[in-house]
Formats: structure tokens, sequence, C-alpha cells
């Protein structure tokens, strides 16, 4: 077993900062079986209790162990269809990774060390490998519930979840979304340095290919409303409609201009490409100096996206990040700290 875990490329933070490329490389095969030998494959695998929906990660990783890379993406696309996504975006370092024995004192611990195995890197290559080979899972063929329809109100996390559990039990599905795009939060709120689009895109066409239909630029509630849809012939309907309304302070000043919600700030950017303006529309204006509140992955997002404005409008960044409580406390991803850290963003704590 390597005891060393195998660090995943990175773009260089004086490269990264002046554009929207994504940071994290991405392992090669002989990385991931690498990292992948790291795994003790322990008889009882708290691993997998870590996991919110319980994938076989001593299973797939092993596969991986043994060159089976479209084994491992099957296994996990038995608990998870968006291993491309997740295997970027999903908090592991307090999931699946806290839970690996590899960790020591894991009890004391409020995030994975370093020995923890790279579970999220994992799944990542191995949702990559099915999606660069076109990769696809099949509907059940012992489907028993091929007559019901069901809407599905949102494309975010949820939506696109519950299509695809729907959509593999071989139920007719289809999604209305308000907005031109689909993917929610997933688009509008996370930067493509982090999660790039063609990803997206990739895994929302893999819920094509089991025949779900998706509307966009319908706001149900307005251009529809609950009563059509079971009009229409719906026998159900899902609301995913996520948790967009941001949160404000209540304090003096926070309605005067240049004073952005995340929420608005961060779906100029990545939704209406914002930072490729005046190519887009919609812009957004940046000054010399920004602060940005809070200490979860939105705000990491936001002061590492302003970053990158100013350095794309020649402006020498200066960007802090104000959090109520200590470095350990803050909610975000610890990767993205240290990404942000190393591109230049002052914490005060």
């Amino acid at each position: 077993m390597k005891k060393e875990p195998i660090k995943m490329k990175e773009l260089d933070p004086n490269i990264r900062v002046s554009g929207f490329d994504e940071v994290t490389c991405g392992y090669s095969e002989a990385e991931a079986i690498d990292e992948a030998k790291r795994c003790l494959q322990c008889k009882n695998p708290f691993c997998i209790e870590g996991c919110p929906v319980g994938i076989d990660i001593k299973k797939f990783i092993y596969q991986i162990t043994q060159k089976d890379h479209a084994g491992a993406y099957y296994t996990i696309r038995e608990k998870n269809n968006f291993a491309s996504i997740c295997g970027r975006v999903c908090p592991a370092e307090y999931q699946c990774r806290k839970a690996c024995v590899l960790n020591k004192n894991k009890k004391d611990m409020p995030f994975a060390s370093q020995e923890a195995i790279n579970i999220h890197y994992l799944e990542r290559f191995a949702g990559d490998y099915g999606i660069k080979n076109k990769l696809e899972v099949s509907v059940n063929k012992d489907a028993k519930f091929s007559k019901f329809k069901i809407a599905i109100v949102g494309s975010g996390p949820a939506g696109l979840c519950c299509a695809g559990e729907l959509a593999r039990e071989g139920i007719e599905v289809v999604i209305f979304e308000s907005l031109h795009k689909t993917a929610g939060v997933l688009r509008y709120g996370i930067p493509p340095f982090r999660l790039p689009a063609d990803i997206l895109d990739a895994e929302i066409d893999y819920l094509r290919k089991l025949s779900v239909k998706i509307i966009t630029n319908c706001v149900i509630g307005r251009t529809r409303s609950i009563d059509d849809l079971f009009k229409d012939g719906f026998n159900a309907v899902f609301l995913g409609v996520g948790a967009g309304v941001p949160s404000f302070l209540g304090i003096n000043g926070e309605t005067l201009g240049n004073v952005y919600s995340a929420n608005e700030f961060l779906t100029r950017v990545n939704l209406m490409g914002a930072y490729r303006f005046p190519e887009f529309h919609t812009p957004v204006n940046i000054g010399k100096n920004i602060v940005v509140i809070g200490g979860g992955n939105t705000a990491m997002d936001a002061a590492r996206v302003s970053l990158r404005l100013q350095n794309m409008k020649g402006v020498k960044p200066n960007t802090k990040v104000l959090y109520r409580r200590t470095e350990v406390e803050m909610p975000a991803r610890r990767p993205e700290i240290e990404h942000a850290k190393e591109e230049g963003i002052d914490f005060n704590f």
C-alpha cells in the first residue's frame, strides 16, 4: 500500500487567476490506480456509511485497481447518476473521506486528514471515463411503472436527481425549468473553474438519453399552473425549486450600488457570461477593493470570481473575505479555502 496520497495536478495560481479554466486537472489512469491501491479494502468500510447516497466505495475503488474503469463507473451509477459532478463539488472531506479509517484521531477532526483516500478524485476519474467513452446506463428491464408520467419543476440538483431515478425505472419524466439553461445552482452558482459547463451538459445529456424531456423558459406558477400539469396527464409533480432567495444582514448600506447578493453576482457571471462582457450583454461592476462577507462555499466562489474579474479588467486585485468565526469553523470546503489563499485572497476572522 502506498502511504502518501496522490496529489491532483492543478493550474498554477498565477495562471488560473486570469481566467475561468478548471483549476483541478483530474487524475491520469496511472495516478487513479496508484491512489486506489492505497485503499485497505476494509472488511467494514465506514466510507460507505459516510456517503449520503451509500455508493459502494470499496467496490468501485477495487475495480479501478483492476483497470475495470467501466465497472467502477457503473458501480457508482447504481446510487449516483452524476459522478463527474459530485467528484468535483461534493464535500467529501466532511463525509466519505472523514469516515475513512486512514484518518488519525478522526473522532476529534472536523474534516478529513490528508491521509484519507481521495475518494472524490477517484469518483471524478470514473465519471469522466464514462463521459469520454460514452458509457450509457439503460432503463431497468423489469420496470413496472412505465404507465406513469411525472412532472419535475426545476432542473437543479434535486430535480435532476429525481429525474434520473425515475427515468431509470421506466417512468416518463418531463422537467420544467424557468431559466434558459438547465442545472440550476450547479450552473448559475458554481463557477466554471470548479465545475465546467461541458461536464454539466454531458451529465444532463445522459438524462436525455434516458428519454427525459426538458422544457426551459417555463415558469410553473406563471406560464402554467400545477393544476394545468395534472390536467395534462401528469400523475405527480415534484417541486425542486431550489433555495435561491438570498439572505441579507439587515445593516445600513446593503441596498447601495455595487453591493451584491452572492446569488445575483454569481448568476450574472456564471449563467449570463458577465466575465465575457461585451461579448455577452450582461455587465457587472467590479471595484478596486472588494469585501465578501461569509465563510461558506458561496462566499469562496464569490471571492475567487471577484479576484479573476479584477485581473481580467487590469485592476490590481484586492479581495478580502470577512468571517465571524475561526477558519476551522468555516463551512466552505477545505480545498476551496486553500485555493483562495493560493490565489491571493485575504482572510479576516
